[in-house]
């Protein structure tokens, strides 16, 4: 229904919606009839986003919507479709944002910060083997000798920065003994060049603003100066280079190659190399002067199962939640989620965070089962619109043409036609296509993403072909890329609210938003 003009409004004939949403409508009493409405307030915005102030000539009495008239006067009707605001309900961001602050969390007695991967708890569970077997391999640091270089391998999500974070917060702990050791963490996947990565290094040891070193020096030269700094620091270094991995993948092993070897060109100072890997083979890339260097110590961290995740999340859920705030149900579907996705704790902790933020949002006093399902029905649509988002314009017509084919065959597709569906889209949308050879990049692009899954069949005389099978819920990949303004000349029109379903959920349960 479209909103009543300003003309209707100051003809008394019905409401006004401006920017704010629907505000009030003047209602004129007839001749000789006392006016029942209640004052303005004094800081009642204009619909140009000015305040008006009390008595200002524009402002007339006017009545909240929902309000009703004392005398029994029949209360202001608000448009069709719009819920009357509560009495006193804010109606700025500062009012929203007011609100919230005043208002108590009636789920969380502690912080929220208890539910994200980056908190490191007491205890750990089901990660007490892979803590002795990383104490034991760091511990004859605080006796002053020097550790064997560790590498740590496991899926995403399955503890190892956590276990690592635990010992070496004990091991610092002991101030006495730890005295003479020092520890540099670094990110792989932020810091993943040698220049960088060596800077970093050498940074950490910095005093003063002139032993810091700059960019644009040689490599050579800040090799040089990251040793100097170590030795004048003295003691055993213990660098800990989470996702190694992807810094390989990146830049090769030279620079591991000079980490792995420096302490024979050390006088004072050792080294200690501790590697956290998310690619079980990530070994077999590396040059074997470099593995054998590394190679001394390696710790397997193997996926959660259910079972364990409810163990991990009841203990964050007791430490978060007001006591009886979680329902039945709760913790146990986000572990089964989460088990499902290759036992990433980071995922189930991700779930119950948001499924309590959910319940707050719908202002309920428990955290259900169905808050589960939509928070991961939101998580899900994040991941894929992030992805879409990030891919170059051929890879989304690539994409959307499998999604478009698969839907229609509810099976597989082969990857010539894979390749004329693209050509068809491409052409509807004024792009020029690529060629055969780029398409099959792009296909094992995407399948590097998780978002297809590509096979080998045989076809007897025909050769060999890959059938191409989509590894995520279409219904909700396909509205993601709809989005696209680049998609959007060729997609289907999609109503808003929407239900975002998967395989695994309930239809009669799931929630629509």
């Amino acid at each position: 229904m479209r909103p009543l003009s300003t003309e209707n409004v100051e003809s008394g004939r019905g409401p006004t919606k401006g920017r704010y949403g629907i505000r009030s409508c003047e209602l004129r009493p007839r001749p000789g009839q006392a006016s029942t409405l209640s004052p303005v307030p004094e800081d009642l915005p204009s619909d140009d986003g000015t305040r008006l102030a009390a008595g200002h000539p524009s402002v007339t009495a006017t009545s909240p919507v929902g309000e009703r008239a004392t005398g029994g006067g029949p209360a202001a009707t608000p448009a069709l479709g719009t819920p009357p605001p509560t009495s006193g309900a804010p109606t700025s961001a500062a009012g929203f944002l007011d609100s919230i602050l005043e208002t108590k969390s009636e789920l969380f007695r502690a912080s929220r910060e208890i539910l994200r991967d980056s908190y490191i708890p007491n205890r750990l569970p089901h990660r007490e083997q892979q803590i002795r077997q990383v104490a034991e391999v760091l511990a004859p640091a605080l006796r002053g000798d020097v550790p064997s270089n560790l590498l740590l391998y496991g899926k995403i999500g399955t503890g190892k920065t956590a276990v690592v974070s635990q010992v070496l917060q004990d091991i610092q702990r002991r101030t006495e003994l730890a005295s003479h050791i020092a520890f540099v963490y670094v990110n792989c996947g932020n810091i993943d060049t040698p220049y960088s990565l060596l800077q970093t290094i050498a940074n950490t040891f910095a005093k003063s603003e002139s032993d810091r070193i700059p960019t644009g020096w040689s490599l050579d030269r800040v090799q040089v100066a990251m040793r100097r700094l170590m030795d004048a620091n003295g003691g055993t270094v213990i660098l800990v280079l989470d996702e190694i991995d992807r810094l390989v993948a990146r830049s090769g092993d030279g620079v591991l190659y000079t980490l792995s070897q420096i302490n024979t060109e050390l006088e004072l100072a050792r080294l200690v190399l501790l590697g956290i890997s998310n690619d079980l083979k990530f070994t077999n890339h590396l040059d074997a002067r470099v593995r054998s260097r590394l190679n001394e110590e390696k710790i397997l961290f193997p996926p959660y199962d259910a079972l364990q995740l409810q163990d991990i999340l009841r203990d964050r859920a007791k430490e978060a939640f007001r006591d009886g705030v979680v329902d039945p149900g709760v913790v146990e579907r986000c572990a089964a989620y989460a088990a499902l996705e290759n036992g990433d704790a980071r995922r189930a902790l991700a779930l119950l965070r948001l499924s309590a933020e959910m319940a707050e949002r719908d202002r309920a006093k428990r955290i259900t089962p169905d808050h589960v399902v939509k928070a991961k029905n939101r998580l899900e649509q994040d991941i894929i619109l992030d992805c879409c988002r990030t891919l170059p314009p051929h890879c989304k017509v690539l994409l959307y043409a499998i999604l478009q084919a698969c839907e229609r065959r509810r099976n597989g597709v082969l990857t010539g036609e894979v390749y004329d569906a693209y050509r068809r889209l491409a052409e509807r949308l004024g792009l020029q296509p690529l060629h055969a050879r780029s398409i099959s990049n792009y296909v094992s692009e995407l399948e590097s993403l998780g978002l297809i899954r590509a096979t080998i069949v045989s076809r007897g005389r025909g050769g060999r072909t890959r059938e191409i099978l989509v590894d995520v819920p279409i219904s909700d990949t396909m509205p993601a890329l709809e989005e696209d303004p680049l998609i959007a000349p060729v997609g289907r029109p999609h109503s808003r609210g929407q239900l975002l379903l998967t395989n695994f959920d309930n239809p009669a349960r799931s929630g629509s938003f």
